[in-house]
């Protein structure tokens, strides 16, 4: 382990995650909702993915697409949240280089499948609703599979340069990572070298994903809406309406804290850093917890093999029997 404030060129072999600044004495009660909220996460997507895929009438493009949110959203939660449950109750703050590399990478991947994710599922509803007559030759489970291919090809290629860019940085200013988990900036912030070319493509990267994909998800919407109100029945405008209302309760979830997150770093001088990782820790933990409510909920479809799954197990329990 190195020391704390080492200015000498050195190859990091472990890092410490510190957790939340100038809270040490609230981790313990700071992490109890943390644990909730992820404990809900766990719950809800995982019964999400399971009537989902033993479900055959939810074997329908809208639906598989919302099981690939949940698994990106358990992907995302279960890389991040058990350790920083470690560093508020325990302490164990330790984690190689190697790990935090790879904890980096799982990090932005699930942030940009995300993105992507839901960028077809916007994709989905334009077609469902402006082009209702080709939606099942479109939208074909061959052509699903394609788009889940294309989610996992594009989050590995736009966050694997990453890496490079981090293993070729000398640090020499402290083993010590003010945060509970291994974002990029948090890391090159420790590098003695000019890290110019590292913040350039952290800010391109959120520019293309959060940028790009908002502006075509906005103009998919504003497309659909076009539609709907062109609509010449009132139930009709109704039901389309209701349908797209859930996706974009998700979309707002996703992106207003991801917006902030990934922007606050440039304004870091201005906004502390307590506010900076708390609202790091939000991104990893609200919306993977609310999205299958989202979805459970609103979706009547997913809602009835919920219910009916339900009726189904408690019929079949010896208790009741």
């Amino acid at each position: 382990m190195m020391p704390a404030e080492n200015h000498s060129v050195f190859d990091p072999v472990t890092y410490i995650l510190t957790g939340i600044p100038g809270t040490v004495e609230s981790h313990v009660w700071i992490a109890i909702p943390f644990c909730l909220m992820y404990i809900t996460t766990l719950c809800g997507n995982s019964l999400l993915l399971f009537i989902i895929l033993t479900e055959q009438s939810l074997h329908e493009p809208m639906y598989l697409f919302v099981s690939m949110l949940a698994a990106a959203d358990l992907l995302l939660s279960t890389t991040t949240v058990p350790k920083m449950l470690a560093v508020f109750w325990f302490r164990a703050g330790e984690i190689t280089f190697a790990g935090c590399l790879t904890q980096m990478f799982f990090i932005h991947a699930s942030f940009i499948a995300e993105s992507t994710i839901l960028l077809a599922m916007a994709f989905d509803r334009y077609v469902a609703i402006c082009d209702p007559l080709r939606y099942t030759t479109r939208l074909t489970k061959p052509v699903i599979g394609k788009i889940g291919l294309a989610v996992v090809t594009r989050s590995f290629c736009i966050i694997f340069p990453l890496i490079f860019l981090v293993k070729q940085l000398k640090f020499c200013r402290t083993n010590l990572l003010p945060h509970t988990n291994c974002e990029h900036m948090v890391i090159v912030r420790l590098a003695c070298d000019d890290i110019t070319v590292n913040i350039w493509y952290g800010l391109a990267m959120a520019i293309l994903v959060i940028g790009l994909d908002a502006v075509l998800i906005s103009l998919s919407y504003g497309l659909i809406l076009r539609a709907v109100f062109r609509l010449p029945s009132k139930d009709a405008r109704l039901k389309a309406l209701h349908t797209c209302s859930s996706h974009f309760c998700v979309i707002l979830m996703f992106y207003m804290p991801a917006f902030f997150s990934s922007f606050a770093h440039q304004f870091g001088h201005i906004i502390p850093d307590y506010i900076l990782i708390l609202l790091a820790n939000l991104y990893v933990l609200i919306p993977p917890m609310l999205n299958p409510i989202v979805y459970g909920v609103t979706t009547k479809e997913i809602l009835k093999c919920m219910i009916n799954r339900f009726y189904r197990s408690c019929s079949r329990s010896p208790l009741l029997s």
